[in-house]
């Protein structure tokens, strides 16, 4: 088991200009609300490897892959859903040269891995959380939970009352 890590000294490594490193961590994500629902990551932390690199003056180049299970009800049928992303993020913290060269997660050499952990699984998370991907929902005038119910999955359609009259017509 990787070791868990919220925040890394990058200048702890002592990397020269050109030189990188891999690392294995583990970093804890805390739980999100989307629609008023409670969304997890299943066992609250993800394992992640970072790649850092040392560009020229006190600059690195960061990339950051992960993969992570969320838990939490469907968006469409409220049953239980464990989707799974693959999430990758790139950032360069070049201090200095302009603001768009500042990411918010690195002050001072030291990097918020677990922020940016969050908002890169925040931004790859679809609209909807699905318990699968053709998930059709419940149904909208008895609630049946679709997936089960079948495709034949019917109700009568109520008479529109504003054509009521006509049916009191008698026409030879």
């Amino acid at each position: 088991m990787a070791p868990r890590t919220d925040t890394f000294d990058l200048a702890g490594l002592r990397l020269t200009a050109g030189e990188g490193r891999r690392l294995d961590l583990d970093v804890a994500i805390d739980p999100s609300q989307l629609g008023g629902e409670s969304y997890r990551v299943i066992g609250g932390a993800v394992g992640v490897r970072l790649d850092i690199s040392r560009t020229t003056g006190d600059g690195y180049a960061l990339r950051m892959r992960f993969e992570a299970t969320m838990t939490g009800p469907c968006m469409r049928c409220l049953e239980p859903a464990e989707p799974t992303y693959e999430i990758e993020a790139r950032e360069v913290s070049q201090p200095g040269a302009g603001e768009e060269l500042e990411p918010p997660y690195v002050q001072h050499s030291v990097l918020d891995l677990r922020a940016w952990a969050r908002d890169a699984l925040a931004l790859a998370l679809p609209a909807a959380l699905l318990c699968e991907t053709g998930c059709a929902g419940l149904c909208a005038v008895c609630g049946e939970n679709l997936n089960r119910a079948g495709p034949d999955h019917r109700h009568e359609r109520a008479a529109d009352r504003r054509w009521a009259k006509l049916s009191e017509l008698h026409l030879e």
